[in-house]
């Protein structure tokens, strides 16, 4: 007992304080994991305990796909769109100035399917971003007051996708999230795409069912046409080429008005990159509409990330300096979080059909926000400026 405190007492103050930050930091990740990135998880819990009420009501939908050249995609997942076990629904698939074989690929399936329906973007359209623009118009177009987006290259999990995500629309509720997953496929690309759409998944849905929703993706993305128009759809928003998703979403979404999906069967599939260059050009695009969130969106985004900085700053800076009681300490506390956050992201891709990541968590940790910081400040630096 003596020789614990003589060392203790040893230590000195410098180096009490580096362990009382990183302690600090330590507990706000924890609560962070806790709170945010486990919510799926225990709403998953409460949804199989029947303690979420679900609406009896299914409401007739539109199913909104936006396609520019996307002939192969629709031969392969169009028909599960158009055979869902729902009572009353309707596709729009919008053909966003293709040149491909897109148009045929719709016109044959509207022979056997009177629920197809097909509008289109001229090919002499000039806007930075057509997809906004064939969005508005399949809204315009839409039949009913319930609206649900996906990709053409989107396959839903199953034929009750359109069920799980209507579920959603309780009394009040205007937004519904979903999650988007991206085909599984060998190689170190696909492994970071994976654990990039988990993590991000996790905090969007997460921050939804913690009151504070700031985005969606429109892989799997439900809304009302009045809440479109009410909030006069992408206006505001034309100058950017992303941002039909994450920023009309920022725009609208209150505590009150979202709802999420998390069931199996309300996930989409999507067809991964497979070039690095590709992923990163999507990545910067998407990165770079953030600017663009509510202050008190960007205030919540960067407080984690500066916590997580400030965590491994913490844990070289005593690595180096410190003497070995207090290494000791922060090693446990690195060993704690990075455990959880183990347990919780392995727990979430199996609840959603995908692989774990075991040990490589931390990899990931540390290498995503450093990759995302390097794509926005090229973004802010080496950007063109048009003005449309």
């Amino acid at each position: 007992m003596q020789f614990t405190y003589d060392i203790l007492t040893r230590i000195p103050t410098a180096e009490w304080v580096l362990l009382a930050v990183l302690a600090a930091v330590w507990l706000y990740q924890l609560c962070f994991w806790t709170v945010c990135m486990a919510a799926v998880l225990r709403r998953r819990r409460r949804l199989r305990e029947g303690r979420v009420v679900l609406p009896i009501r299914r409401p007739p939908v539109t199913v909104v796909v936006c396609a520019r050249n996307e002939g192969v995609n629709l031969e392969a997942y169009l028909q599960m769109l158009l055979t869902q076990d729902y009572p009353e629904y309707e596709v729009i698939v919008v053909n966003d100035a293709s040149e491909d074989n897109t148009r045929e690929v719709v016109e044959h399936y509207q022979h056997r399917y009177p629920n197809l329906r097909m509008t289109f973007v001229p090919q002499e359209a000039r806007i930075r971003s057509s997809k906004k623009l064939a969005l508005t118009l399949a809204v315009k177009a839409a039949r009913y007051d319930h609206l649900l987006l996906t990709d053409a290259d989107c396959r839903p999990e199953s034929v009750h996708w359109i069920d799980e995500m209507m579920h959603g629309f309780t009394d009040g509720v205007e937004v519904v999230l979903g999650f988007g997953a991206y085909f599984e496929e060998p190689g170190c690309l696909n492994r970071l795409i994976q654990y990039d759409t988990l993590f991000n998944g996790l905090l969007y849905m997460g921050r939804a069912l913690t009151g504070h929703p700031y985005m969606g993706v429109g892989r799997n993305l439900a809304y009302r046409k009045n809440t479109f128009f009410g909030h006069k759809g992408f206006a505001g928003l034309l100058d950017q080429r992303a941002g039909d998703d994450d920023l009309f979403v920022n725009k609208v979404a209150t505590r009150r008005n979202v709802n999420v999906a998390v069931t199996t069967d309300s996930l989409t599939w999507s067809v991964p990159k497979h070039r690095w260059k590709d992923w990163l050009q999507q990545k910067a695009r998407h990165l770079s509409v953030s600017p663009r969130y509510k202050a008190s969106s960007k205030l919540m985004l960067t407080f984690e990330p500066f916590t997580r900085a400030l965590f491994y700053g913490m844990i070289i800076a005593i690595g180096c300096i410190a003497s070995w009681p207090v290494q000791a300490a922060a090693g446990v506390l690195l060993l704690t979080r990075w455990l959880w956050q183990s347990i919780i992201l392995t727990r979430s891709a199996h609840a959603f059909g995908l692989r774990g990541f075991g040990l490589t968590v931390l990899w990931y940790d540390i290498c995503l926000p450093v990759l995302n910081l390097l794509l926005m400040l090229h973004h802010k630096l080496f950007r063109r400026h048009i003005r449309w």
